[in-house]
């Protein structure tokens, strides 16, 4: 028997948050993830952050001289924005080294958050 769907209007709204990482080491994708979802246990337990339904969509490195900075996308409920922007600044530590987590913005869809506050530079700029 094949799974049903929900329609769109059934379907939990989402939106999406434009972080940056800066950090002494290099961060993965996996790393951000865990340090998220870590920093939301933290703050809200385990039912606040199942409330929050967060996962980071998408992920790029930016490499320097002294220190690795990272920019990305993570979804979350859109009645549940301010509380999923209030986990990011908590994370301060990664492997006992600092790191230092910013939002950029709230968009409403991924392309209008990579657009706004990614500003990801393309070929024919």
């Amino acid at each position: 028997m094949k799974l049903k769907i929900l329609p769109t209007h059934l379907r939990e709204k989402k939106r999406y948050l434009a972080f940056q990482a800066i950090s002494e080491i290099p961060l993965e994708r996996d790393d951000v993830i865990s340090l998220i979802l870590g920093a939301s246990g933290d703050l809200y337990g385990a039912y606040g952050t199942s409330k929050l339904g967060l996962w980071v969509v998408k992920f790029w490195k930016y490499p320097s001289s002294e220190k690795f900075m990272a920019k990305g996308i993570i979804r979350c409920n859109r009645n549940e924005t301010n509380s999923a922007r209030a986990v990011i600044p908590t994370i301060t530590r990664f492997k006992g080294k600092r790191v230092v987590f910013q939002t950029l913005g709230i968009s409403g869809t991924i392309k209008g958050a990579i657009t706004n506050f990614i500003k990801l530079k393309t070929a024919d700029e």
